[in-house]
Formats: structure tokens, C-alpha cells, sequence
């Protein structure tokens, strides 16, 4: 393990009201995760965490899943100015490259906590002064073929992080603070597979303004959507092909607003 702790550092009484019912509900998440991910995919994936065991040295990783947004709510559900900042790695990466991401990257020597590893990631990557910032909860882990790492997602929450922005182009194309409204959105969603894979291992993806949310990203926003009971029916019927879905990205719309 490279981390001494991994609770240490959080703040779950910082969470907004209307951020409770993710809270409350986060042991969910890998749970509604793997219903999400197609089971051939999923016993895949368990047989090759199984063989590498704990993960090796290098392999712990943290992302940091920040949700921005007012600490109250008058209606009592969630407010439309909430959002969550996602990255969009740069195309010249070694690992999923031009995917879409949640800021954070492998652990340091030095860090002795996942929170710690996700905060300095996602600094380093978008400039958020993460002194502005509230860790709330850590997740279990997630293992993610083909890198090897194994993931903690770290909740956080901040009324107001402030400006963020690409730090170095050579890791990152794009920092955004995306509506929640956009991932909630129904007209939004579609299912996503890779050329070769075949339509059985389709997986939740977003189709936003600027990026497509997929494959891990997409997975854990859906799952997060779902225990936080944020999550609208949708057409999962609507599977399209990664390139194909590619495409569309870049239309002139906002962000939440219906595409046809």
C-alpha cells in the first residue's frame, strides 16, 4: 500500500443538504458501478485484478470527484448552478488518452492518504486552490484495465473553488466545470462501445458540449447518479459506436440542452 491511511483528511459535516443522499449512499457506488459494466466485461476485469492481488507498487491512484455548487437548496432537491469538474486528458498520453476524466493520477511516495493524492493531482492539473476544498468521502477502489492502477474516488464538495484552468497541455486538453444538470440531463445519455468490442459491452457515456464522458469516468457518474437518486429514466437502447459517438461531440449547444 502507499498510503498510511485511506480516511484520513475528510470532512463528511462540510456536505451541503442536498448533497446528503450521494453521501449517505456512497457504499452504494460499486455496487450500481458493476451494474452498469456488462458482466462478461466485469468477470474480465475481477479475473485480472484477482491475478495481480494488492496493487503493486505505483499502482495506487486517487481521482477527485468535486461537486461546486450553493451550500443550500430552497427547493430541497439539487440546485441548477451545481457542477463537477471534469478534465479531458491530453491525446498524446500513454493511457487513455483524449478520454475524459475526473482530476488525479497515481500516488507519491509522500502521500499518505487518498485525499492527499487527489487533491495535489488536481492542483497540478487544473490550478484549484484546494484550500477551498472539503473532502467528504472516500469510495472503494475500482480497478481500471489496462493501466493496472487501482482507483479511490474522493468526494469533495466547495461552494465556490474558484477559477480552473489547464496547467500543462502535455497531460491535459481541457478543464471544465460541467453542469450536474448536463449529466442528469436524459437527452444527454447514450451507451458507448469500442470498435471490435461489440454492442454487449456498451457502457454509460454523456454526450457533452465539448468531451464525451466514458468508460471508467462515465461508469462512476452513472453509478453516482444512480445511489444519489439524481438519475432520470433514459434511452439505454441508444448504443453508438465510440468513433461514431466521437462525432457528435462539438455541437453548438450548451450544456443540458436536448440533442437530436
Amino acid at each position: 500500500m502507499s498510503w498510511v491511511s485511506e480516511g484520513s483528511g475528510l470532512r463528511p459535516e462540510a456536505a451541503p443538504t442536498w448533497l446528503k443522499p450521494l453521501l449517505d449512499n456512497a457504499g452504494d457506488v460499486q455496487r450500481a458501478y458493476r451494474r452498469r459494466v456488462p458482466p462478461e466485461l466485469y468477470a474480465m476485469v475481477t479475473a485480472e485484478r484477482r491475478q495481480l492481488g494488492a496493487p503493486p507498487p505505483g499502482r495506487d491512484a486517487a481521482v477527485l470527484v468535486l461537486f461546486s455548487g450553493p451550500p443550500d437548496s430552497p427547493s430541497g432537491g439539487v440546485p441548477d448552478d451545481v457542477d463537477l469538474l471534469v478534465t479531458v486528458r491530453a491525446s498524446t498520453l500513454r493511457h487513455h488518452a483524449g478520454q475524459a476524466a475526473f482530476p488525479g493520477g497515481r500516488a507519491d511516495p509522500g502521500d499518505h492518504s487518498p485525499v492527499q493524492t487527489a487533491l495535489r493531482e488536481a492542483n497540478e492539473e487544473t490550478g484549484v486552490d484546494v484550500d477551498r476544498l472539503h473532502p467528504l468521502a472516500t469510495l472503494e477502489r475500482l480497478f481500471i484495465p489496462p493501466s493496472g492502477f487501482h482507483v479511490v474516488p474522493v468526494l469533495a464538495y466547495s461552494p465556490d473553488p474558484g477559477s480552473v484552468a489547464v496547467v500543462d497541455e502535455a497531460e491535459t486538453a481541457i478543464v471544465a466545470r460541467v453542469p450536474l444538470r448536463a449529466f442528469i440531463n436524459p437527452e444527454n445519455r447514450i451507451m458507448v462501445y469500442r470498435n471490435g468490442a461489440g454492442r454487449r459491452y456498451a457502457g454509460p457515456a454523456f454526450l457533452l458540449n465539448e468531451m464525451l464522458v466514458w468508460g471508467f469516468t462515465g461508469q462512476v457518474i452513472s453509478a453516482l447518479l444512480d445511489v444519489a437518486g439524481w438519475a432520470q429514466p433514459w434511452n439505454t437502447d441508444d448504443v453508438r459506436e465510440l468513433e461514431q459517438a466521437m462525432a457528435l461531440v462539438g455541437h453548438e449547444d450548451g450544456y443540458g440542452e436536448v440533442r437530436s
